[in-house]
């Protein structure tokens, strides 16, 4: 629960908000009740100039057709069900925004039901609405104050014009839901699903039993309802696709046409969208602006073999390991991997020069940084690093750790940092960090280890690596860490030579 401190910052903040708001719309003149009268029935006629008229910091572009069309279906259909899975940058959500205030303030819809994710999503995604209610100075100089003091709070609330906001999160109650005698005559859906949650076949039924057998039945069986449900398409099952099938219309709108040209290129030109896409990986360059979420397999293809520049010329190595969790020295099958690679960065390129990937045990795994240092045989410095994680860290301290001071006595002792980083998810990570250093042949394979199977098994893992995770991807689990740790050491260690995110790099057009 928010601290009195935390309400007093938010209001504040919101106050802020409204502030800005009632200056951005400020009329340019003074204009008699006549004036104002008449334009308001001329701009109430044409939509589109409406919606340039009363939101002028929004619509900062030209409308682009497929946007008009939209519109215009919206808003002569009062008995539609629309699936908009427009790419980002598109503008669905601000559309949709206009869309739903001309229809509240034109008396033509009453009751809106704003369904995410999440109830705090929903609440959140509805602050806009509330705000150009409550600040807008050109709606409160055509159509009124819209404040209604006693029914305003942030997810629920009701403008004097009669038009009432309630927020739900998925799988919420939304049963006997009314404003005044009136049941909810609009639906808006907005990125109901996650990319968590398609991984769960379950989550998605439950989620579309409840909407369609709890929420489109809040309405009256009498009054027209308008649903508009926006979200892209980021799996091939998700509560998106099953509304697309249903609806009265589909409409999917790419960052790029069939010809490979801007679908709004008023406001998103060749140059932004190469230049967005090239910072991005591949699955997520297609999930979020091309409508089409990849299948496994499909995000490491073609993997670059090469020969490695000598360690000789690299200010420093690493090697990166990932232990898994198990002791046994015949794991089960299906068990993790254990993993250790040895990296180096060069002249805008990550190298992995040599290392192991197999399930196995303990001693083992210890006895790989010894020989990984053998083959350095001291031509190169180098970083060891073993990932220990929460789940990890008492396997760390209480195994590890002793095997390593136990092999010391003997072989020397290694010097080895834990990489206790909080990591996000996995497949995220993974996909993010290396797809597009894989795609661009920046993340190099030694062309002198292609026989090694530790290396072929390796790239076999990124290949049947998925979203999934149905497939083995402690490989590259290992090499996203040792990536992400050269990241870091480059960038304060020798920020001259690194050059593959550097803002004076060519490479950095690419990738």
């Amino acid at each position: 629960m928010a601290t009195i401190q935390e309400k007093r910052k938010a209001e504040r903040e919101w106050q802020d908000f409204v502030r800005q708001m009632r200056e951005e719309t400020r009329l340019d003149k003074e204009m008699s009740t006549g004036e104002i009268m008449q334009h308001r029935a001329r701009l109430e006629a044409d939509p589109v100039e409406w919606m340039k008229f009363f939101f002028p910091k929004y619509a900062t572009a030209e409308f682009a057709p497929f946007q008009r069309r939209f519109i215009r279906r919206a808003i002569e259909n009062s008995e539609w069900y629309e699936v908009l899975s427009w790419a980002r940058e598109l503008a669905k959500d601000t559309i949709t925004m206009f869309v739903m205030m001309y229809l509240n303030l034109t008396g033509k819809k009453k009751f809106t039901l704003f369904v995410s994710s999440s109830y705090d999503a929903a609440v959140d995604l509805l602050l806009p609405y509330m705000l150009n209610f409550e600040a807008n100075a050109r709606i409160e100089a055509y159509y009124g104050e819209q404040k209604t003091w006693g029914a305003w709070e942030k997810g629920d609330f009701t403008a004097k014009c009669g038009a009432r906001y309630v927020a739900l999160g998925a799988g919420q109650s939304p049963r006997g839901k009314k404003n005044k005698q009136l049941r909810p005559d609009s639906i808006i859906l907005s990125d109901l699903d996650t990319d968590e949650d398609t991984r769960n076949k379950d989550i998605i039924d439950k989620r579309w039993d409840w909407i369609n057998g709890a929420l489109i039945p809040t309405r009256s069986i009498s009054k027209s309802l308008l649903v508009i449900f926006l979200g892209n398409i980021i799996a091939k099952d998700c509560c998106v696709v099953r509304a697309g099938a249903m609806a009265d219309n589909w409409d999917i709108v790419n960052v790029r046409d069939t010809s490979g040209k801007s679908t709004w290129i008023e406001k998103n030109s060749e140059e932004h969208i190469d230049r967005i896409l090239s910072t991005i990986s591949t699955r997520a360059a297609q999930a979020e602006y091309f409508n089409n979420p990849l299948t496994e397999g499909d995000i490491f293809k073609c993997e670059t073999w090469g020969k490695c520049p000598p360690l000789s010329r690299l200010k420093f190595a690493l090697v990166y390991a990932d232990p898994a969790t198990s002791n046994r020295e015949r794991p089960k099958k299906g068990s993790s991997y254990k993993a250790a690679f040895l990296m180096g960065y060069h002249n805008g390129k990550f190298y992995i020069y040599k290392g192991f990937l197999e399930q196995t045990g303990t001693d083992q795994f210890v006895r790989w940084f010894y020989d990984l240092r053998n083959w350095v045989s001291g031509r190169v410095p180098v970083y060891n690093y073993i990932e220990n994680n929460s789940l990890q860290d008492p396997f760390f301290s209480q195994v590890f750790q002793p095997k390593f001071l136990e092999l010391g006595k003997t072989m020397g002792y290694i010097n080895l940092t834990p990489d206790t980083r909080k990591k996000p998810d996995k497949a995220v990570r993974i996909e993010g960090t290396l797809e597009p250093l894989y795609r661009m042949g920046l993340l190099v394979f030694n062309e002198q280890e292609k026989g090694n199977p530790h290396m072929q098994r390796l790239v076999e893992q990124f290949k049947m690596f998925n979203m999934q995770g149905k497939a083995p991807a402690d490989g590259p689990d290992c090499i996203e860490g040792g990536v992400w740790i050269l990241n870091q050491k480059l960038q304060t260690i020798s920020p001259g030579d690194f050059k593959v995110f550097s803002k004076n790099s060519n490479n950095n057009k690419r990738i």
